[in-house]
């Protein structure tokens, strides 16, 4: 299996991101605050939904937080999707449409928790509650769990993949996969795509990033792997798949996550979208790419559910 995987860009989604580039540029660099969560939720809620999934609230180790339940699936095995937003925006209700696309292609139902936001709950309080909604999947005898996420939410996403690798979180269910979009891996900001990817990123700057772990961090490390999981343990951890658009300044955030996953004898792939922007697939219905990766994850959700007993 091929590590790193470049996809062409589409004509018609050349086209399409035409509009689309224009409208988000005149945003470019804006603040991501408590003021623009509506915002953000009201952009996710515009996601395209399914027909063939359902949604319920519930509470999973003492974090609420939202079921996607598919037409099908089975008892013993779910996905805790970590939503995206900066750490400081995003709901677990506003995403589930997306995750809808996601937990109808893997055949198994997803839980979204509504994890605490900055900057009134700094870091860890985000890890925490994500751990907190891993044990809680585990307390209710969900056997087999994989875990998704994207842009911040793919960070929470493989720093759980870690703390399970290390043994840091204790409990009788597997961990079969990870997969992440767009995450955000390196909250030192080091990554050389902020300067090489500055104009083709309609969205963001590396200022207003900055200023995003500034308000999560709170003066925490950022070298720290439960903050930044490219400076985390990478042995041990389960298959991860990574896809990222070639146009974003996260771009070697995803890049550099997955060689050092690769040099650690993990099986992990990083599929870069020529021209996609971040979090494409959120566009499913108007962007070829997007449905093309949803159907990627999906083939590996339900491979790694049946191949990690």
């Amino acid at each position: 299996m091929e590590s790193f995987v470049v996809h062409p860009l589409d004509p018609q989604d050349a086209s399409a991101l035409i509009p689309m580039r224009a409208a988000a540029r005149t945003q470019k660099g804006a603040p991501w605050t408590i003021e623009s969560r509506k915002f953000y939720d009201a952009l996710m809620e515009g996601v395209l939904p399914r027909a063939d999934v359902t949604f319920e609230s519930a509470t999973i180790g003492d974090v609420s937080g939202v079921w996607v339940h598919p037409a099908s699936s089975r008892s013993d095995e779910a996905i805790l999707h970590v939503h995206g937003g900066g750490f400081v925006e995003g709901s677990a209700t506003a995403y589930r449409h997306l995750v809808g696309h996601i937990a109808a292609r893997a055949g198994t139902r997803a839980f979204v928790p509504g994890y605490r936001l900055a900057p009134e709950h700094p870091f860890p309080a985000a890890v925490d509650d994500v751990l907190a909604v891993y044990r809680g999947m585990d307390a209710s005898g969900i056997r087999r769990i994989a875990v998704t996420g994207d842009s911040a939410g793919g960070n929470l996403a493989l720093v759980l993949a870690s703390c399970v690798a290390t043994k840091a979180v204790l409990v009788k269910a597997i961990l079969v996969g990870a997969a992440a979009l767009s995450p955000l891996t390196d909250l030192t900001l080091s990554g050389a795509s902020y300067e090489a990817r500055a104009d083709a990123d309609p969205y963001f700057t590396k200022q207003q990033l900055a200023e995003v772990v500034s308000a999560y961090l709170r003066g925490a490390d950022a070298n720290d792997p439960l903050a930044s999981p490219l400076y985390g343990s990478f042995s041990g951890l389960p298959p991860i798949r990574i896809h990222v658009g070639d146009d974003e300044v996260l771009l070697d955030d995803s890049r550099r996550y997955v060689e050092r996953a690769v040099a650690a004898g993990v099986d992990a792939r990083l599929d870069v979208w020529t021209g996609m922007p971040h979090v494409f697939v959120a566009s499913i219905g108007t962007l070829k790419a997007s449905a093309l990766a949803l159907d990627a994850i999906g083939t590996f959700l339900t491979d790694s559910f049946k191949g990690r007993k």
